[in-house]
């Protein structure tokens, strides 16, 4: 390794906990002076909370044992829909590479779902799942299923042509070219896919929850809201952004492992 290698690596490393120190600080910071305006009421407490109250919230939920009904919940509905729309995406995104005539035929009208506000299917969706888990999730689903197929589609149509006409030049049919081909060239773009759901579900997840549920974050932050408990409405997104942030982790983490077997 060469001096200048050597440097650069050093550099790296050195700006790399920089950076981690300085978002750790921010994030003090942050909190420090919400806890003082709200302390020193700069601004009423009532509206923005404080992250002393917060804690007193979470503390009172975890003693009554409610806390982790509620992020069981949640996170069940949220993984669940995040896995299959993940899923279910990439199949139908495989289907349509698979048969260009059905791709031309839905094109338009996965574009039209996508543009659809989903929330304007929540009566029906309650009406033909009913109320509980399997609307919620179905929610996530619908969420993230449309943007999973278009990007996964997207990326499987620009995939370099010359390479897929030398394979067929091989004979290898359509099977052979997706599996040694089009889907692995496409394993970067899965991962974003993947990091794009992980907000997504839990989007879904939560205004599942803001239609028929008793129970999970979404059903907290609707019912602090309703009785101006804006101290569990807080706690509740403060909660959820933790899980998110969790769930974004793992999948960098995937990413990472995946980047080190495919280098």
């Amino acid at each position: 390794m060469s001096n200048a290698h050597r440097n650069y690596l050093k550099k790296s490393k050195i700006r790399t906990i920089i950076t981690h120190i300085l978002r750790i600080g921010l994030l003090i910071a942050m909190i420090a002076g919400w806890e003082l305006i709200a302390h020193y009421k700069i601004v009423d407490p009532f509206i923005i909370s404080s992250p002393s109250r917060m804690v007193k919230v979470i503390v009172t939920l975890q003693q009554s044992g409610e806390l982790f009904n509620h992020i069981k919940a949640s996170f069940i509905e949220t993984v669940a829909g995040f896995l299959i729309a993940t899923a279910v995406g990439t199949l139908f995104a495989i289907i349509l590479w698979w048969n260009t005539l059905l791709k031309d035929i839905m094109e338009p009208y996965i574009i039209t779902l996508n543009s659809l506000p989903k929330i304007a299917l929540g009566p029906i969706i309650i009406v033909w799942m009913g109320i509980g888990k399997p609307a919620i999730i179905f929610m996530a689903v619908l969420i993230c299923v449309i943007i999973t197929i278009i990007s996964m589609l997207s990326g499987f149509m620009t995939v370099d042509k010359e390479k897929i006409m030398l394979l067929r030049s091989m004979h290898a049919n359509k099977f052979q070219i997706m599996t040694k081909l089009i889907f692995p060239a496409n394993i970067p773009n899965l991962i974003s896919v993947l990091k794009i759901n992980v907000g997504l579900s839990w989007v879904g997840s939560i205004m599942g929850e803001y239609l028929s549920s008793r129970e999970g974050l979404g059903y907290l932050i609707v019912y602090g809201s309703q009785v101006f408990q804006l101290d569990l409405v807080m706690a509740s997104t403060v909660i959820l952004c933790v899980l998110a942030g969790g769930m974004y982790a793992i999948v960098s983490i995937l990413e990472k492992i995946i980047r080190k077997k495919f280098r």
